[in-house]
């Protein structure tokens, strides 16, 4: 790291963390007339990402923002829905096309292309800074209350000041640690998720592509196209079972996975070739036990983390985003950054979070249920159901969440 003076910035909201909730919360503040300082500890992030699956509530967001089309035209694939499959039976088939045109569908678009599209909004507006390649290591106090950051990097130690700072630094968030607040971390999950992706190849592709489950002898597989020619996969395990299956080699590995999968066997022989190809996820829910203290404000995974199930990351952090701006600029024009003015946002949008970990919690234990009313009852339920006002308000509250959640475009200056 060089050496030197400590560089400062003053700024009206410092956000930690260039995620979409990060990105999409400081284009709407710059719209709004405020400026807006990102710390990100990454200096790129054209890595790869689990989380690419765009619910149509992101969708129709995002879209509002300007945001969506660029993204699309960089690389994406239109997934008809959610398909539960066990060997050659569809057991469940959530069909989106039933929900309004234009988001009648799930959008696979990997994160980057989302990211890019939020950042070249964002550095269009003079008040906006991009620290990239920072590291938070500290939280500034003035007064009792949180009144920047510290954080460094190989462009040196910086100091940023603002009226407030936001977490959105995900569900291991060093600024929630550093704030002292736990995050409220619950087993409610008895799985890990082994990540992977294979070179597919245009043919492998059907012409009608679905979110796709695979019961897979009690322990499901997820599998979805992934843009350009790939497919992502995620292997659900016992938590802690990978560990055993590790200890016997890669061989083994390779040989339960194509069991799992057997239409990806040859893939998974020629492509996985060491634990290294493989990521395994740590699956659990939980909610920071508090998400508001004075002068600052967590959002997305930092305040309320989720199981991969339901593909809800993405939903949730923008709608948080969206639902924090209108309070944010509010804040700023009454100088109040305290915990109990920055608390309605918690207020407002606990009971979304709640009523998403009580749905995940049901569509996980449908997910790993055995036995003849899984296997044959449900299926026949959920096709009578399919057509019946029960069906499309839960399918509308897992594509949606919370439909009141709109855009404050009367924050927004000229």
């Amino acid at each position: 790291m060089p050496d030197g003076p400590e560089e400062e910035f003053r700024t009206d909201v410092c956000v930690v963390g260039a995620g979409p909730a990060g990105l999409v919360l400081a284009l709407l503040l710059l719209r709004s007339g405020v400026r807006v300082t990102v710390v990100e500890r990454s200096r790129t992030w054209h890595r790869e990402f689990r989380g690419e699956i765009l619910q149509p509530g992101a969708m129709a967001l995002l879209d509002r923002l300007g945001v969506l089309a660029g993204a699309r035209a960089r690389g994406c694939h239109e997934h008809r829905g959610f398909r539960l499959v066990d060997g050659d039976r569809v057991l469940l088939d959530i069909d989106y096309r039933t929900l309004a045109p234009p988001y009648d569908h799930l959008l696979s678009v990997p994160q980057a292309h989302v990211l890019d599209e939020l950042l070249d909004r964002c550095t269009r507006f003079a008040g906006f800074t991009l620290l990239a390649g920072r590291r938070v290591g500290g939280l500034l106090r003035a007064g009792g209350r949180v009144s920047g950051v510290v954080a460094d990097g190989r462009d040196g130690r910086c100091r940023v000041l603002a009226h407030c700072v936001v977490a959105a630094d995900g569900r291991f968030s060093k600024v929630r640690a550093l704030a002292g607040i736990g995050g409220g971390r619950r087993e409610a999950f008895a799985q890990d998720v082994l990540w992977f992706k294979l070179a597919a190849g245009t043919a492998a592709h059907g012409a009608e592509r679905n979110v796709r489950i695979f019961r897979a002898h009690g322990s499901p597989v997820l599998a979805y196209d992934s843009w350009p020619d790939r497919v992502q996969l995620g292997w659900t395990l016992p938590h802690g079972g990978y560990r055993d299956l590790a200890a016997r080699g890669i061989g083994h590995i390779k040989e339960q996975l194509a069991r799992a999968v057997p239409q990806y066997a040859e893939l998974i022989d020629e492509q996985v070739r060491s634990p290294g190809d493989l990521s395994l996820l740590d699956v659990f829910s939980g909610r920071a036990e508090r998400w508001v203290d004075d002068g600052l404000v967590l959002i997305g995974d930092a305040a309320h983390t989720h199981s991969p199930i339901g593909a809800q990351g993405i939903n949730l952090a923008v709608q948080d985003a969206v639902l924090l701006h209108p309070l944010l600029v509010a804040s700023l024009d009454r100088k109040d950054a305290s915990a109990a003015f920055l608390a309605d946002f918690e207020r407002r949008r606990a009971p979304d979070i709640a009523a998403v970990m009580r749905l995940q919690g049901m569509q996980s234990g449908a997910l790993l249920a055995q036995g003849a009313f899984a296997t044959h009852v449900r299926p026949a339920l959920a096709r009578l159901l399919r057509h019946t006002p029960a069906h499309r308000a839960v399918l509308t509250r897992i594509a949606y969440g919370n439909t009141s959640i709109r855009i404050s475009e009367e924050c927004f200056t000229p």
